[in-house]
């Protein structure tokens, strides 16, 4: 039998994860190319924010602590599966569809080809790139992956730079 407290650990474990479902889906989505893999890795991200509930501490953001569990999660499956296998490149998931529009297809092409360069980054710039690109400020992200700002600002500038150069 459960007591009460198991099911308000549960019910608010539950209502954090609905709420900021969007940051498990963002990370898999960005460490595992194929729906099976993606669906594996959620999975695990799930358990292992449930493993960790008892320690979270609401008076911090919850979308930190949840993204340094999911990006942990995900940084440890890629290096558990792909020692010395080159990332696939990113396709379309969803299909190709005609764009009539070249500004359009040029735009999407863009993206194609960022999104290649990230599943191709290392997997701690690839997590640099993710919270880059969600806004997240330097301080979130390195609270998040437990680097210092400094770190987290030339990690990015870095990046950026290749991004031009490689783009």
């Amino acid at each position: 039998m459960t007591s009460p407290t198991d099911t308000d650990a549960r019910e608010g474990f539950q209502a954090l994860l609905q709420a900021h479902r969007g940051i498990v889906a963002k990370v898999a989505g960005t460490y595992a190319w194929h729906p099976d893999d993606r669906d594996d890795l959620m999975q695990e991200i799930a358990t292992q924010l449930w493993r960790a509930w008892p320690g979270y501490d609401p008076q911090r953001p919850a979308a930190t602590w949840m993204y340094r569990i999911a990006l942990n999660v995900a940084i440890s499956y890629v290096r558990g599966r792909t020692r010395g296998v080159q990332p696939e490149p990113f396709s379309d998931h969803h299909g190709e569809v005609a764009d009539p529009h070249a500004h359009e297809h040029e735009a999407r092409h863009q993206v194609d080809q960022l999104h290649r360069f990230i599943h191709a980054q290392p997997p701690l710039d690839r997590a640099l790139l993710l919270l880059y690109l969600e806004d997240r400020s330097y301080r979130e992200m390195a609270d998040v992956l437990g680097l210092s700002e400094t770190n987290v600002a030339t990690k990015i500038s870095r990046l950026k730079q290749r991004v031009r150069n490689e783009l």
